[in-house]
């Protein structure tokens, strides 16, 4: 489900490798969180967050959290946000190298780094969470209005906007743009001249900077998990989630 591709400079590449689209369950969540906490103790000194080129990562995996009973999609929620914490509360910088299209849980992984990169071309990304009828907590919101300013995120996330790659460059949602086969390139270049700065100066002072973020995560049980998975059982949004499932395996088999 992951590749761990180490880098000069002390840099791990992490690469999402679940086929066809990276999709988020919790198996795939719990080998990101392993990933995360075991490369800085192999000396990682920074990470960068990888997928397959044209698709960085689906986000959560719906048909098989439709497939769950409500404590199973409350273990998945808890699941997806401590992931969040996890990055909130990194220790070592680390880059999205966001390889292709970024929806929702996507997205998300990406806003928790420290600077992303994208793919330039059609591809999409964007918390477009209100179009399948769910819900976006504040504590994801935050780290939206870190990068691209409180009014700007309230528009994305009240439309659920899945924007083009230049959109979100124009915006601050992303930091930078390359052809797809020089994302990760670039995102090792970027972590490895921030690397090069003095460390005890570069880390203390990053950390100065995410603390809000990292107070929005300090107790992953203190978060509404609990009236976030009611929600995902709300009737409009079940019929959203499988009309989207249907419509997505009719364009499979077609």
């Amino acid at each position: 489900m992951l590749d761990i591709l180490p880098h000069d400079g002390e840099i791990a590449e992490i690469r999402l490798a679940r086929p066809p689209v990276n999709a988020l369950n919790l198996e795939l969540i719990a080998a990101l969180r392993d990933a995360l906490a075991q490369a800085p103790r192999d000396g990682a000194r920074g990470l960068v967050i990888s997928g397959a080129p044209g698709l960085f990562s689906a986000g959560v995996d719906v048909p098989a959290l439709l497939q769950r009973d409500r404590a199973g999609v409350r273990e998945y929620w808890r699941a997806l946000f401590a992931l969040c914490a996890d990055l909130a509360y990194l220790p070592v910088p680390a880059v999205a190298a966001i390889t292709g299209h970024s929806p929702a849980g996507g997205a998300v992984l990406a806003l928790f780094c420290d600077y992303r990169v994208m793919a330039q071309g059609p591809f999409r990304i964007g918390l477009n969470e209100v179009q399948v009828g769910l819900l976006v907590p504040d504590c994801i919101q935050l780290a939206l209005r870190r990068v691209v300013g409180t009014y700007r995120a309230e528009r994305l996330l009240v439309a659920g906007a899945m924007i083009e790659a230049e959109q979100a460059l124009s915006c601050g949602f992303v930091d930078e743009l390359t052809g797809v086969d020089q994302v990760v390139t670039r995102a090792a270049h970027w972590l490895g001249e921030l690397l090069a700065l003095p460390r005890q100066a570069m880390l203390a002072t990053r950390e100065l900077a995410r603390a809000d973020l990292r107070a929005a995560w300090h107790d992953v049980d203190a978060l509404p998990l609990d009236s976030f998975t009611e929600a995902f059982f709300n009737a409009e949004t079940q019929a959203t989630l499988q009309a989207l499932v249907a419509r997505l395996k009719a364009k499979s088999a077609g």
